[in-house]
């Protein structure tokens, strides 16, 4: 897929162009000498600068910095007055790339050595050069400006420090000593390369004595041997090569080699690797040839004209999957992108792209050709390509989403070498890759501190990694694109190269092909050694654009082709065929044809279940055709077939305006491999899927999200993860390592438990029982029915429900470790009159040590998470986790190996895995601080228990945790501590002498014990219900006495609490505590909740005391509706049902209260039905009028619900009905308490409910008296 990443139209010219490694960074320079960086992935400008002439901006901003700091007005004209002249090259400059530049040299140096047995290692990163600047240096010919984009402060070194030459171009060089820094290297016009320290800013060193004319390109590479070299190229023709390791004390350098390159001298050098041999040097000359040159005899391989009559001015090393055949890219005053395929095939110059097709129409006019004048290859990312033309800045992107041709295969138990399958020229080749040392700490023995206090195991870099290419004599039929998969057993390899199409399968020993045809799709069974492919027809093939050739008739006819070859193969009959390898190796078709739907298939998507895509009708804008058209005439891969081409355009954000609704169509069915089913309905095209081996969970990618769902006990959405732009991934039980163009990611995933998957579970279970009578009654009969029932005692099982959890942890990315820039000034002159004085070591280097030694002598990390390691440069293959590391493979056929021996990121593995107690045995490395975060994720895993036994867990987090695991006494103990109530609610017998010489104390203590006590009112509520459920009666009332006590005070608790405080305690029985919380909440003013208290004490005089003394019945007699309406409903609580018509007596409260002393009490509302009516009126009252005659249910004959397993949300609002229309024995509305048919049940946090008994008119009280503080709509009218 070819698209348009981003475009930044300019007014002029674009001759110089550069990428950052690791930041969405691009500097440009133009004809006018305007440099200018632009952030390509969010589309801004960072900074811009004049700096062929004079800086007003930059000149204001220097003299203004110097008088803050002190400096007097300098004499003569300040260096940012002077006129830089012409910008010869542009770049940038800090530890990413400085760091990337060495990797790039080493790693091709170290492949001339990976044929045999290559002990790849472990890659030092060097010492931060630059503190966290980020340094932007610009080449002119009368200066080099250095500005650091972090601070914005530049410095200016004037060509007269650099013996008065002119600067043509530079090249920043390796730290060689301890004074010189970061050093860079400038090119000049009398042939001599000048090296200038960026610490003392001054000239450290001279090489002379090479060149003769002017210098125009400098490159460090490092040979085969190891040894650092400097090559160069001027306008004389020679290629000269210079020793980069070098002493303090040398200071003129003679050249190693010089040898005759180009006829009017060398333009351009390039470094190549070469997979398998050492790496080669690519130069264009302005003899408009290309040259490749071997590194170990310096001698000329190859040499070629790219394009007849026109000079190449930039060349780039290029190696994308895509392309196999590809390596070099480079540019002519054209159009295009041109590629040249590898030196041991005709070395022949396809073009890449054709730009014009890219750029919006509007951007260019009717009569204006677009011309490339300078091409950069992203160092880190092969898919991106900027291009400087005279329209503007091209970043292009080619199918980001193909993968090297690696296949991994299973590692057999027992063994600790692994071996994946590739595909090179034309040939299968095994990569046997392993961990050459044998005592490393990913693999579980004791991390031991290296003399640098880092743990050898804890380190960020790579790990020593083995490994052996073996060549496997098996010839393949084709070298294009190809994609390798291996079958759910090892068995099997499959190849398909979807550009010809053409597929092969191969069994794994003897190499051997049992099955091939054509075919351009082809995916496996994650559970069986099936598979399908999309059987095609051979499209006819298109005419090949000649190089050079740009007239208006040829494209027209190339576009012609190319429709008409899309049009054919899109008529071409295409159906999803499924076949099955036997043990012998044979191939059977199981499935002609997959009935799906009438359009065209696009995508296969094997795992579990089959995944097909179907194309869907869009509307594509004449812009789009245009550019589909002219991409697709264009063949890459030496074959000529145009609708298949390696890079057809896409629709970009330019060109088309995509719709939501078009963005996603639901054009991707699942299948059933069984039966050839559809399973569910149409979902959105994924770009890639991933199963579980165990098949339980499921990953589906998409552009900027990647969605995980639970396949057991049935198919559950869990969520999705914001990890954009992914390429490929790997489950290992519950992790699923992701790969994307620039990190590396583990996802840790948890479906938790979810009602759905209970009572599917339930459905299952009784499915099987009626499967299992089922059979007894067709083998025995009838008589299988008949069971004896013994006593059965019914337990409610007590199953806590747990939300899913996912977790993204990044593993590894580009980015160098991020240290604090400091905002400090360099210094200015140097002290010292030596011109190589080292300047003292700064405070900012000292940094924080990861690890910690802890008891034992064992190593502690002090870090949540570890630094970021490195992520390997290009697309990469997941192998996934063996022998406690991460296995990668790279588009060079390297392995690579990411720790996971960091204790955060291991407690976490092994979790995941099954293995918790090695968990909590590994978080003893882990720093105490971050005990809590790893117990929160435990938790998530479903591991209460063994989180607990986490030492370094906070008392509130250890409560939550004992509540999950139902260890109620350790949460007891847990609430009791974080209340500091150890001595609130103990009967005490009296007071001795020093009691009560103490008082003030004790007071004080207790205001502090009824504060805590307060502030945990909920999670001690929450633990009396969950000992109520469990039957563990002496925590509930431990709990009890210190609620009570602190309700006891005046304001202490809310009025919910207060009434959960009072419904617990009739519970319990605890009448007495209940009495006189009665009496302390009368006291306090809190009519409300005393009357609730008092309806469940049963005492209707102590209710009605509360009613008068906190003034409620006044408050009703005059006027207050909603307590009006309260009195009403109490009054038909205590009416009686009579057999003949209601006599109902009218008192008023004197008369009620005479006949309450005359007549037995009432010791329960439930024997409110034995005693006459009686209606209590306040004074001043009319009398109340009874609704028609309502029928009381008895309690005993309401049938009681069984215990749920969790309360249920509350997900509709609560409609309160108005007195007149409620029922008497109805449920109330649920509010705080669920009521269940009589029986109040209190919702437990653990999802369980604890019955009580109070009666069925209590809880009508209950709800009433949470509904009388707002007055109701009807009440007000």
């Amino acid at each position: 897929m070819l698209r348009l990443r981003a475009f930044r139209p300019t007014n002029d010219k674009i001759l110089k162009i550069q990428l950052h490694p690791t930041h969405p960074w691009l500097v440009t320079a133009d004809a006018s000498d305007h440099v200018s960086v632009w952030n390509w992935e969010h589309r801004q400008v960072i900074y811009e600068l004049k700096a062929g002439g004079i800086d007003q901006r930059r000149l204001v901003g220097a003299k203004l910095e110097k008088l803050a700091e002190g400096e007097s007005e300098p004499k003569g004209r300040p260096i940012e007055a002077m006129r830089g002249g012409s910008v010869k090259q542009v770049s940038f400059y800090d530890d990413d790339v400085r760091f990337w530049q060495l990797w790039r040299n080493r790693s091709a140096a170290a492949e001339a050595h990976s044929g045999a047995n290559n002990v790849t290692s472990s890659f030092n990163s060097p010492a931060p050069a630059t503190k966290g600047r980020h340094f932007l240096v610009i080449c002119c010919e009368n200066k080099a400006i250095f500005l650091d984009l972090v601070t914005m402060r530049g410095r200016d070194v004037p060509k007269q420090d650099l013996d008065n030459k002119s600067l043509l171009c530079m090249e920043f060089l390796s730290r060689s000593a301890a004074g010189d820094g970061p050093l860079v290297a400038f090119g000049g016009s009398d042939g001599v390369i000048r090296v200038l320290s960026m610490i003392t800013w001054k000239l450290v060193r001279r090489y002379t004595g090479g060149h003769k004319g002017a210098i125009s390109c400098l490159m460090t590479f490092m040979a085969s041997s190891g040894e650092a070299l400097l090559v160069s190229g001027a306008s004389d023709g020679l290629l000269v090569l210079w020793s980069a390791d070098h002493g303090q004390g040398s200071r003129e350098l003679v050249p190693k080699l010089s040898l005759k390159a180009h006829d009017g001298g060398v333009l351009a050098v390039e470094l190549s690797r070469v997979i398998g041999g050492a790496p080669q040097l690519i130069t264009i000359g302005v003899d408009k040839t290309l040259a490749i040159w071997d590194t170990i005899s310096f001698k000329e391989l190859r040499r070629i004209k790219p394009v007849p009559k026109l000079a190449c001015h930039s060349v780039a090393s290029w190696c994308h999957p895509r392309a196999p055949n590809l390596d070099i890219l480079t540019c002519v005053k054209d159009s295009h992108i041109w590629a040249i395929e590898h030196p041991t095939y005709s070395a022949l110059t396809r073009p890449l792209c054709e730009l014009t097709s890219l750029v919006p129409q509007h951007v260019l006019a009717p009569n204006k050709k677009l011309r490339v004048y300078c091409m950069v290859a992203h160092p880190l990312q092969p898919h991106l390509v900027a291009a400087g033309t005279n329209i503007g800045v091209i970043l292009s992107e080619f199918d980001s989403k193909s993968l090297p041709a690696v296949a991994p295969l299973p590692t057999p138990p027992g063994l600790r070498e692994h071996s994946a399958v590739y595909l090179l020229e034309r040939e299968l080749k095994l990569l046997n890759f392993q961990l050459s040392s044998t005592a490393n700490p990913s693999l579980g023995s004791n991390g031991s501190l290296s003399e640098t206090g880092k743990s050898r195991g804890d380190s960020s870099e790579n790990l020593h990694v083995k490994q052996i290419k073996k060549h496997i004599s098996t010839p393949v039929p084709h070298d294009s694109y190809s994609v390798l998969s291996v079958s759910s057993s090892g068995r099997y390899v499959a190849v398909v190269w979807p550009d010809i199409p053409y597929f092969s399968i191969y069994k794994v020993g003897d190499w051997s092909v049992v099955d091939s045809g054509s075919a351009r799709l082809l995916a496996w069974d994650a559970c069986g050694d099936r598979f399908a492919l999309l059987e095609s027809a051979l499209p006819p093939r298109v005419p090949v654009i000649p190089k050079g050739a740009s007239s208006r008739r040829a494209k027209e006819a190339a576009a012609v082709a190319a429709q008409a070859a899309a049009a054919a193969a899109t008529a071409a009959p295409a159906t999803v065929q499924v076949r099955i390898l036997l043990d012998d190796g044979t191939s059977n078709i199981l499935m002609r044809s997959i009935a799906g739907r009438s359009e065209p298939v696009i995508g296969l998507h094997g795992g579990s279940l089959l995944g097909v895509a179907y194309r869907t009708s869009r509307r594509i804008n004449p812009i789009a055709a245009t550019a589909i058209s002219t991409i697709q005439s264009m063949p890459l891969s030496g074959f000529g077939v145009g609708s298949l081409s390696s890079f057809p355009a896409s629709d970009d954000e330019f060109s088309s305006h995509k719709f939501p609704a078009e963005a996603a169509p639901q054009n991707f069915q699942l299948y059933s491999w069984e039966t050839f089913q559809p399973v569910g309905g149409p979902l959105p095209q994924p770009e890639w899927t991933a199963w579980d081996q165990t098949v339980e969970y499921c990953a589906f990618a998409y552009q900027k999200y990647i969605v995980i769902s639970s396949l057991r006990p049935q198919f559950r959405y869990l969520g999705d993860v914001a990890i954009p732009h992914a390429t490929g991934a790997v489950w290992h039980r519950r992790q699923l390592f992701v790969a994307t163009p620039t990190t590396i990611e583990i996802v840790f995933v948890d479906a938790g438990v979810a009602r759905i998957d209970i009572e599917t579970r339930k459905k299952r279970e009784e499915i099987r029982l009626k499967e299992a009578q089922a059979r007894d009654v067709a083998e025995h009969g009838e008589l299988a029915l008949i069971t004896v029932d013994n006593p059965v005692t019914v337990t409610n099982e007590r199953i806590t429900l747990r939300p899913p959890m996912l977790q993204v942890v990044r593993l590894a990315s580009f980015q160098h470790a991020p240290s604090v820039p400091p905002f400090l000034t360099l210094p200015v002159h140097s002290k010292v009159d030596g011109e190589d004085s080292a300047m003292p070591k700064e405070t900012e280097e000292r940094r924080v040590n990861e690890v910690a030694v802890g008891g034992g002598g064992v190593s502690v990390a002090v870090t949540r998470f570890p630094m970021e390691q490195k992520r390997p440069v290009g697309p990469l293959i997941v192998v996934g986790v063996r022998d406690g590391v991460l296995w990668l493979v790279d588009r060079y056929m390297s392995a690579h190996a990411l720790s996971l021996s960091h204790p955060g990121i291991r407690c976490r593995c092994l979790a995941a895995y099954g293995d918790a107690i090695s968990a909590v045995k590994w978080a003893s490395r882990l720093g105490r601080e971050h005990h809590d975060d790893l117990a929160q994720f435990m938790l998530g895993m479903g591991y209460a228990t063994e989180a607990l036994h986490l030492p370094g867990i906070s008392k509130r987090l250890e409560f939550d945790l004992a509540m999950q695991s139902n260890d109620l006494k350790r949460a007891l103990q847990c609430l009791i501590t974080m209340s500091n109530s150890r001595a609130i609610g103990q009967e005490n017998t009296g007071l001795d002498i020093n009691d009560i010489l103490s008082l003030t104390a004790v007071k004080e203590d207790t205001v502090d014990a009824v504060q805590g006590i307060v502030k945990f009112a909920k999670e001690f509520l929450d633990l009396i219900d969950a000992a109520d459920a469990t039957g563990q009666v002496d925590i509930a009332r431990e709990s009890l006495k210190r609620l009570a006590a602190a309700g006891s005070l005046k304001g202490a608790l809310q009025g919910h609490e207060l009434r959960g405080l009072a419904l617990r305690l009739a519970n319990h029985g605890e009448l007495t505590r209940l009495s006189g919380l009665v009496n302390n909440l009368i006291s306090a003013g809190l009519g409300r909740e005393a009357a609730f208290s008092a309806a469940l004490l049963g005492d209707n005089v102590l209710m009605e005391k509360a009613w008068h003394d906190t003034g409620m019945l006044a408050e009703g007699a005059h006027g207050r509706p909603s307590l009006k309406n309260l009195i009403q409903v109490w009054n038909k609580m205590l009416q009686k049902e009579l057999e003949s018509s209601p006599a109902a007596v009218k008192t008023d409260a004197a008369a009620a209260f005479l006949a309450s002393l005359e007549e037995p009490k009432l010791t329960s509302l439930a024997e409110a039905g034995k005693k006459p009516p009686i209606e209590i009126l306040p004074p001043g009252m009319t009398s109340l009028t009874l609704s028609a005659q309502r029928n009381l249910v008895p309690l005993a004959k309401i049938p009681a619900k069984p215990l749920p397993l969790e309360a249920p949300p509350a997900t509709t609002p609560t409609t309160i009905p108005s007195p007149a229309t409620q029922d008497i024995a109805g449920s109330p509305p649920e509010l705080n308490e669920s009521t269940l048919d009589g029986k109040t049940s209190v919702s437990s946090p653990t999802g369980n409910s604890v019955e009580s008994t109070a009666p069925a008119s209590v809880d009508m009280l209950v709800t009433n008296l949470q509904n009388t503080s707002v007055p109701t709509a009807e009440s007000k009218e």
